[in-house]
């Protein structure tokens, strides 16, 4: 055999054994509790998002992506699962739809789709710790209210030192809660108690959250050809930078008083938020002192882009 034969095999063979292969272990899922009633399914981990690249194409569920439609991607998590999802940087809130696989990479746990990424600063900051709440199917889409017991949620991870984890809490009680957004030193005891005879402490229902005015205007027309005499109005707020209108029907003098409107309305397909206005007109904010959840979808608001 000629030498540059020989030298070439040689070269050959030189190159096919250093050659190297570089093995990248996949993000393993995480590992979803099985449901249980009376409990709520808690994850914890870091969000990102995504958005233009993917519009219109082929979702793992087989639907077309839409960067303005409140969806998520979940590794494992059933199609149509609703998860509220909660930046833990700065408190805001979003529920989200599952509609996509993924994601794959760098340990995060979820990706939300742009419309839902952008009040939470997910599209200036790329990623950001979470804790996201599976909720009932009939919750509606979109911006929400940061959770009440979100100091418990982040309590309860039985291991807070892993990058990512699932676990399961026990459903929060209304009257729990109520008792905990009332004045510490204030004795506890039943929600009666915290709203006596005397108390300045007043209540609101949130009927909606509308970033178009003409559909908060629709909504507060929907609620008093309900009741006429329920003291129903819009006011203006800011949320992630931008005006909203919020329909409101308060003050009320007494929880149970809002609590009986929001069920009023509940009945009529209307969702609604209670909450304690504080006592002291200068202290400024609002308690959430019960989450609820009705049949029909906040989805005549516009979408906040």
């Amino acid at each position: 055999m000629p030498a540059s034969a020989r030298t070439k095999r040689a070269h050959k063979v030189h190159r096919k054994h250093t050659r190297r292969r570089v093995h990248v272990a996949p993000v393993q899922p995480t590992v979803i509790p099985a449901a249980r009633e009376g409990y709520t399914t808690v994850l914890r981990g870091r969000a990102s998002w995504y958005g233009p690249r993917f519009q219109g194409r082929r979702t793992s569920s087989g639907e077309r992506f839409s960067r303005y439609e409140y969806t998520c991607a979940h590794k494992t998590l059933p199609f149509g699962t609703r998860l509220r999802v909660t930046n833990l940087t700065n408190g805001v809130s979003v529920v989200v739809r599952v509609s996509d696989r993924g994601p794959f990479l760098h340990q995060r746990i979820i990706d939300l789709a742009e419309i839902a990424a952008r009040p939470m600063g997910l599209l200036t900051a790329g990623a950001a710790p979470i804790v996201a709440e599976v909720v009932p199917a009939e919750t509606p889409l979109g911006l929400t209210d940061t959770p009440a017991n979100l100091a418990q949620l982040q309590a309860g991870d039985p291991n807070p030192q892993a990058p990512f984890t699932a676990y399961q809490l026990p459903e929060a009680n209304p009257e729990v809660v109520v008792a905990a957004a009332s004045d510490e030193a204030q004795p506890a005891g039943p929600v009666a108690d915290t709203t006596a005879a005397g108390s300045t402490s007043r209540f609101l229902v949130q009927a909606g959250l509308f970033v178009d005015p003409q559909n908060a205007q629709a909504m507060l027309a929907r609620i008093l050809t309900i009741d006429q005499a329920l003291p129903a109005e819009v006011i203006t707020a800011t949320v992630a930078g931008r005006p909203v209108s919020r329909v409101v029907v308060g003050q009320l003098d007494s929880w149970l008083a809002a609590e009986t409107v929001r069920r009023n309305l509940q009945l009529w397909g209307i969702a609604g938020l209670v909450y304690k206005l504080p006592a002291d007109p200068l202290a400024g904010g609002e308690q959430l002192v019960t989450h609820a959840v009705a049949s029909a979808s906040l989805a005549s608001a516009a979408p906040l882009e």
